[in-house]
């Protein structure tokens, strides 16, 4: 049963991976303009011949430089203010020769700017503005109880929020982080008074913000370039010159225009890239139609291969320690206690830390899912097991059962809907969980509900919950099913029955 179990995951696993290796890969972060761009690049590369595949929505700036930088990705679209500032902020480079010079240094190559500047700014309503007399962002020091709310990672930034209180004074402690594009919607409901805008994004002119004058010039020069390996010239000849074909290409009203295409008026991304391409490049490029149900069952595959294969990865190690937890008290005490503590790891944190370890994708994603799915096995493996009473185990040893032969036919068997219960469990949780694997770059049912989270699109959002939340019952189902062949027969549950009792 094991190993058919094994090979049906194996098999799994194979159906749900991406097809076959492409030859390019390009990656862009997790905002529509990045996600655009990113996906005209891949289109350019295609229409030049290559084999490429975009890798979008991966994270925010250090989980891009990462891949690029190991390899994982080719290229991918940046902002000089954003290089100069947060990922070679330690060498204070000077200008773009510098900047040219120190990326050279690591394998890597800047094109010239694209032909638009995409800033930092911070943002009111006008009505927020206009009553308490906001103009510029030294005007906020007037007003220490407003509430500001910023993306996780500008929080973070050496070019964010850190910096920009200090350069400002500013007094305001009523900070909290929250997703960029949910930053609109905490300011059109007063839930939040400031947040930080990129300067082309749509909903800038959609909700009728009001821009704060940058009065002492923190925010930095950020013109969008593209990045890439300096290796693509030898794996791909012609890559590095069809990718500068975007240089000078893209002006700021163009790429705003964009943006408001997929935001505002409901296209897809794909379809602004296809338009950018047209338009600009005269290229004959044609939107890639997708169907519904094919999406759906592209999703369901990746994540139905991330959870079978960590889960039963899980399975295969939870259960023999939960055996030797429950014959060896002290070691037992350990094994709880330490997968315990990675339990206590927030996923998401989890799943960037393996990055650096095991790259962007697949690889991390499941080994993340492993680590969760370990305790709630483990655990009721353990417990199943010292729960036998003493007389059941000693009347194998009177008949002459040795170790093993009591585990297998007595022990196992009474602890089976215990273990399938901690299964059942981490099942669950798995499928859960596995939704943030799309933010490096793993697909599944995460993916739709990112997109729909960045496009404040209900229905994508629910094209991946919805699924999400049926393929957790359908395994809780599958194991409740499964006690029928697991557990012995007098030790299923009986519904009750009224009439006398004998």
């Amino acid at each position: 049963m094991a190993l058919g179990l094994t090979l049906l995951v194996l098999s799994l696993a194979v159906a749900a991976e991406p097809a076959a290796n492409p030859s390019l890969s390009v990656g862009s972060k997790k905002f529509t303009e990045s996600v655009i761009l990113g996906e005209a690049l891949t289109l350019l590369l295609a229409d030049g011949g290559f084999q490429v595949a975009h890798r979008a929505g991966l994270g925010g700036t250090r989980i891009l430089w990462g891949a690029l930088r190991s390899g994982e990705i080719d290229a991918y679209p940046e902002y000089t203010g954003t290089l100069l500032r947060e990922i070679l902020a330690e060498r204070a480079l000077p200008d773009l020769g510098a900047l040219r010079a120190a990326l050279a240094e690591q394998g890597i190559r800047m094109s010239a700017p694209l032909g638009f500047e995409n800033t930092y700014a911070l943002a009111v309503t006008e009505a927020t503005g206009a009553r308490l007399g906001l103009e510029t962002i030294s005007d906020l020091r007037a007003h220490p109880d407003l509430r500001l709310g910023f993306s996780s990672e500008f929080l973070d930034r050496g070019d964010g929020w850190p910096g920009l209180k200090v350069r400002y004074r500013l007094p305001q402690t009523r900070v909290q982080g929250l997703d960029h594009d949910l930053a609109y919607r905490g300011l059109a409901t007063g839930r939040i008074d400031v947040t930080v805008v990129y300067t082309t994004d749509a909903e800038i002119e959609r909700y009728g913000l009001r821009l704060l004058d940058d009065d002492r010039g923190y925010f930095d020069d950020y013109q969008a370039v593209l990045l890439y390996r300096a290796d693509l010239a030898e794996r791909a000849p012609g890559a590095a010159v069809l990718l500068r074909r975007f240089e000078g290409l893209i002006s700021e009203p163009v790429m705003a225009s964009l943006n408001g295409r997929v935001k505002l008026d409901g296209i897809s991304e794909h379809q602004a890239a296809v338009e950018l391409l047209q338009e600009r490049l005269g290229l004959a490029v044609e939107a890639e139609t997708v169907g519904f149900w094919q999406r759906l069952w592209q999703r369901t595959a990746e994540h139905l291969g991330l959870v079978a294969v960590s889960l039963s990865a899980a399975i295969l190690v939870a259960v023999p320690l939960g055996i030797v937890a429950a014959r060896r008290p002290r070691l037992g005490q350990v094994l709880l206690g330490v997968t315990g503590v990675l339990q206590t790891v927030p996923s998401l944190a989890l799943f960037v830390f393996l990055i650096p370890l095991l790259g962007i994708g697949w690889p991390p994603s499941v080994a993340a899912l492993f680590v969760y799915s370990l305790l709630p096995i483990l655990r009721n493996t353990h417990a199943g097991l010292i729960d036998i009473p003493r007389p059941i185990r000693e009347s194998a040893d009177v008949i002459g059962l040795t170790p093993n032969a009591r585990l297998r036919l007595v022990e196992l068997p009474l602890a089976a809907r215990a273990i399938l219960a901690g299964i059942k469990t981490s099942a669950v949780l798995n499928v859960g969980t596995a939704t943030l694997a799309a933010l490096i770059g793993a697909g599944g049912y995460g993916q739709p509900i990112l997109t729909g989270i960045r496009l404040d699109d209900v229905g994508l959002i629910m094209q991946g919950a919805v699924p999400a939340a049926g393929l957790a019952l359908a395994f809780q189902g599958l194991f409740e099913f499964g006690e029928h062949w697991v557990v012995p027969r007098g030790l299923r549950l009986r519904p009750a029955t009224a009439g006398p009792q004998d």
